[in-house]
């Protein structure tokens, strides 16, 4: 049998006040990296007694936890009559949402209207504290972790799974291909709290959907999919979702991808799916080219909000601008899932989530401040495990954060120099970022980069008759 990878949220109403970075005077403690599942659930347990005990107050924000250290360097209608989520736009870039994601809203973190995509070798610690250093309010996820790998290495889980509280909102992203190893992996990762779990079936890579049997192959097979989910729900509290393309191979016809959403949503409890709009081609070409050779179909994405109303749906694929996230956002989207954008550009991508998609007010932070929390957080982590991870391990995430900017270069040459004699994050930053010029590392987040106007053109009038079948009776293969 194969098996998959999901995603999951929790909300639960907060209020916090919004920090200005620039005119902080005092730290604020943080909870330490990776602690122990004994102690992660001790800290769940209080934190869920704590809310219990107290009025849930209005104001909707993630909490928010930073560090800092001081450092030398670093001082539609036609849709939306159907969508069960209508979206209004008000001045201000306040985005207010009703129906369904307004219950979600009353949860603990803000709903993911924005989320960055599970990336292999991308979406680890390092990059997903950077991320939150960023942005307050993103969902991240993790990269891609196999059931097995979980289950093998459960006398070395925190190596895996652990992660700090700041992190939150963040979604743990599973793939196997054995139920029973899905089940011990759920269970193995309850103790550390991940606000949801996703079942991955969306990945082309040979290793994954060929000799592994599971991603995107899944779902040729949604019945087991709806078998897997529905093990991954009964062994978590945490919500659960599907990522997953609009077809795969010759099966790419918008009746085959709605017969696999009829499927998992009426056998499992699964009603949230991330949608990559594109197909997957299993032969012949790489997961790079997978991502581009296929072509986007978001009118299959947007059908599907149509024909599946009492359903939750994330548009993924080809979408790199924060203008562009808004446009899908109005278009009727629940939520926008981004990739690679969110990685090689993080400072002009994620530095304006927080303002422009959640409507919150501009904390003013630059990278001179993140690079000084960031630094608190690298020597923490330095040799954790054994070797690993190294100094090069740690910055790897921060080569993107000057992208195109002044001192780029220079700051990447004396970089690759660093990496072979500097023991600490600290020694690296002082070596390097001589090459940055002051007003680059002082400066707030630009502009972000303009998206394409595009786009959505004509997404609405291209879309597919509506779902034949979905008021049939689902008809189980043996």
């Amino acid at each position: 049998m194969w098996s998959c990878w999901r995603w999951s949220m929790i909300w639960t109403r907060v209020a916090i006040k919004s920090e200005d970075y620039s005119s902080r005077s005092s730290p604020l403690s943080s909870p330490p990296l990776n602690l122990r599942p004994s102690e992660l659930r001790r800290t769940a347990h209080r934190r869920k007694r704590r809310l219990s005990n107290s009025r849930p107050p209005a104001s909707l924000t993630p909490v928010q936890s930073t560090i800092q250290k001081s450092h030398p360097r670093l001082s539609s209608s036609i849709l939306q009559k159907n969508l069960s989520k209508p979206i209004s736009w008000s001045s201000g870039n306040q985005i207010l949402r009703q129906g369904p994601e307004a219950e979600m809203v009353a949860g603990r973190y803000s709903p993911p209207w924005f989320s960055v995509a599970p990336m292999m070798e991308c979406t680890d610690n390092h990059y997903r504290t950077l991320a939150r250093l960023i942005s307050k309010h993103a969902w991240l996820y993790t990269e891609m972790l196999a059931a097995e790998t979980i289950v093998y290495q459960k006398d070395n889980l925190d190596r895996f799974l652990a992660f700090s509280p700041d992190q939150h909102p963040i979604v743990l992203q599973i793939g196997g291909n054995n139920l029973d190893n899905i089940a011990k992996a759920i269970e193995l990762a309850n103790p550390y709290g991940y606000d949801e779990i996703n079942l991955n079936c969306g990945c082309p890579s040979p290793k994954v959907a060929g000799h592994g049997c599971f991603g995107v192959r899944l779902m040729l097979d949604p019945k087991f999919v709806a078998e897997a989910m529905s093990v991954i729900a009964a062994n978590t509290d945490a919500p659960v979702s599907v990522k997953c393309r609009i077809g795969v191979d010759d099966h790419d016809s918008y009746n085959e991808l709605c017969d696999f959403i009829y499927k998992v949503s009426s056998l499992s409890p699964t009603k949230h799916f991330i949608i990559h709009s594109r197909k997957a081609l299993l032969n012949g070409i790489s997961p790079a080219e997978n991502r581009t050779i296929p072509p986007l179909k978001y009118e299959y994405f947007y059908a599907l909000m149509r024909d599946f109303p009492d359903l939750r749906f994330t548009i993924n694929g080809g979408i790199n601008t924060v203008d562009e996230v808004n446009a899908a956002l109005k278009l009727g989207a629940h939520g926008v899932m981004m990739g690679r954008s969110a990685y090689q550009n993080p400072w002009r991508t994620l530095g304006h989530v927080d303002t422009a998609i959640y409507g919150a007010p501009s904390s003013g932070i630059t990278r001179r401040q993140v690079l000084e929390q960031y630094q608190v957080y690298g020597d923490s982590v330095l040799g954790r495990y054994g070797n690993k991870p190294n100094i090069r391990d740690v910055v790897k995430p921060l080569l993107h954060l000057f992208y195109t900017d002044p001192g780029n270069g220079p700051w990447k040459r004396k970089a690759d120099a660093a990496f072979q004699h500097c023991k600490t994050i600290k020694s690296f930053f002082d070596e390097t970022l001589v090459a940055i010029p002051d007003y680059v590392l002082d400066a707030p987040v630009a502009e972000p980069p303009s998206g394409r106007e595009d786009l959505f053109a004509n997404t609405l009038s291209l879309m597919p008759h509506p779902y034949e079948n979905r008021d049939q009776k689902v008809v189980l293969e043996a």
